[in-house]
């Protein structure tokens, strides 16, 4: 998924993708896996994947995720387990989303060569799969992008069988009608694809705006702390210089107290 929502990509060619996705699984979908390493830390890019997810999808979309994390020979070498992993590493986002899917995650060792390991891996995705199929009635997620793409590829198809039944044409005509049909379906996709890369764009926007703002913040906060770091350097000054004074006048009334004593 973060591959899929990669905004560094460009958003024309990530908006392409995921038509392309919906329009290869028009009838809907039975789960959607959100890919995370564990090697690398949670970065902007990946949150701003998921913030991308929601916004073209819903937050229904959520109903239907799994969370699945790759290199687990890492977290083995390091005798870590992936709660042990989340309780270092987890950040605010991930928690949220973690949360928010009830907890639907699976690690992955991707260099294991174990095949009893491998086999239970896979086993236990194909269970969290079919837990999210029940608990969505086996009913696969689906919004006005995926009826609206099913419904043109339904047109095209009724069309073509149309056009395949129709007699007296020349061969030549039938191929132009075949090629507006298409040209008809293409047009189709291109305005899904310009919705897709609209809502994109905004969310993009929303995560620049968020990021400007977080690193006003930081700034802020640098400055109040420096400003009150001077400020207890200032007051330890004082502090300092007062005691010194009243050093140098004690001494000096002891001076004179030696001195009156030395005269008697």
């Amino acid at each position: 998924m973060a591959g899929l929502f990669d905004i560094s990509a460009g958003i024309d060619f990530v908006g392409k993708e995921i038509v392309k996705c919906i329009d290869m699984a028009k009838d809907g979908i039975h789960a959607v896996l959100v890919v995370f390493s564990v090697r690398t830390r949670f970065s902007e890019e990946e949150e701003a994947a998921l913030r991308s997810l929601r916004t073209l999808f819903g937050s229904k979309i959520i109903n239907y995720m799994i969370v699945v994390f790759t290199g687990g020979d890492e977290l083995e070498d390091n005798e870590e387990t992936l709660e042990d992993y989340l309780g270092r590493e987890c950040p605010q986002p991930l928690k949220d989303i973690l949360l928010l899917c009830e907890n639907r995650k699976v690690l992955f060792d991707n260099k294991t060569k174990d095949e009893t390991k491998r086999i239970e891996q896979v086993q236990y995705l194909l269970s969290l799969v079919s837990t999210v199929m029940v608990q969505n009635d086996g009913k696969p997620y689906t919004d006005d992008l995926f009826v609206e793409m099913k419904k043109g590829a339904m047109k095209l198809h009724e069309q073509q069988e149309v056009v395949g039944s129709l007699k007296g044409y020349t061969e030549g005509e039938l191929m132009k009608l075949e090629e507006q049909m298409h040209k008809s379906y293409e047009e189709q996709l291109q305005r899904i694809t310009e919705m897709v890369e609209a809502k994109l764009r905004e969310t993009t926007t929303r995560l620049e705006q968020k990021l400007a703002e977080e690193q006003a913040a930081r700034v802020k906060a640098e400055e109040l702390a420096q400003f009150a770091q001077m400020k207890s350097n200032d007051e330890i000054r004082l502090l300092r210089e007062s005691l010194e004074k009243a050093q140098r006048e004690t001494q000096e009334l002891r001076k004179q107290a030696e001195s009156r004593c030395a005269i008697l």
